[in-house]
């Protein structure tokens, strides 16, 4: 009894630690919900600041945030430009990454550095370059339809180098007898591919998955010089022009980017585990 105390305190600690870390982690959260539900003017006029929305409260803040803001379109748009890209960065860096891992060409090495190299590169440094390109083919352009912006929001994101290195790196914790068991069972690349090695690394692509979800639907940059009509704006645009249409509405504004927001929270809460499952793969034997 007298050893059990000791851990029960640790463990009280532990939770009293884990709760105050959670409610500072949540307070912008709860702020940015307070501020949706409050009075436009009232916030735009409050001389102290509170954590409770300001009177009267707006209940309907949501709804005009959608409708005002036009967002429906918008939202089709990111999720459209979204499901594309994580499709192409997941096929291409599952190809890539098991090319790297299991199979032997020359200069191997040195093109797994050069496009690892690519991680420090950040889209500013290419972001005038692709503009120019994307020209040139016509996808960007003031009479940009449906396909021309869809091209223009996706192709430069079509592969990704840190899908490479990651599954990359789940790949090779696969044990090398499974692969000898698989070719003595006759499976060619392709089929130790989809057979084996996809289904054993399945949390690592997954968590991929969630990663390239979360960048592909919160770009701003690329999309704010690539689409040249508010018709084909994705929703981190549309947030932007609501914002600068409607200054004295900021209520609203905080509405819109919780709607906008509810996506990716939405993925987070279901494929949490998963997310955790492929960071950790491989940390302990």
């Amino acid at each position: 009894m007298a050893t059990d105390a000791p851990r029960r305190g640790a463990a009280i600690g532990w939770y009293v630690l884990l709760s105050a870390l959670s409610l500072i982690v949540l307070f912008p959260v709860w702020m940015t919900i307070a501020r949706a539900l409050s009075d436009g003017s009232a916030t735009l006029f409050a001389r102290t600041p509170s954590v409770l929305p300001y009177s009267p409260i707006q209940w309907d803040a949501f709804s005009r945030a959608f409708t005002e803001g036009g967002l429906g379109r918008p939202l089709l748009v990111s999720g459209l430009v979204t499901l594309i890209i994580v499709a192409a960065q997941t096929a291409t860096a599952v190809g890539a990454a098991y090319a790297f891992a299991f199979l032997e060409f020359p200069f191997k090495r040195i093109v797994m550095v050069l496009c690892a190299a690519t991680l420090l590169l950040p889209i500013e440094v290419t972001l005038i370059a692709n503009i120019q390109t994307l020209q040139e083919v016509g996808l960007v352009s003031p009479s940009q339809g449906f396909g021309e912006a869809i091209g223009a929001l996706t192709l430069p994101f079509l592969a990704q180098a840190f899908g490479i290195f990651l599954i990359r790196q789940g790949f090779l914790g696969i044990p090398k007898d499974l692969r000898d068991a698989a070719q003595l069972d006759g499976y060619s690349d392709l089929g130790f591919l989809r057979r084996v090695a996809v289904p054993v690394t399945r949390p690592v692509i997954g968590s991929f998955v969630l990663i390239a979800f979360l960048s592909a639907y919160n770009q701003y940059v690329w999309p704010r010089f690539s689409v040249k009509t508010n018709r084909w704006d994705t929703v981190q645009l549309a947030l932007r022009r609501f914002g600068l249409d409607n200054p004295d509405q900021l209520n609203l504004g905080f509405a819109a980017a919780i709607i906008a927001a509810l996506p990716v929270l939405v993925l987070l809460l279901v494929f949490q585990k998963q997310l955790i499952r492929g960071l950790t793969a491989g940390a302990v034997k």
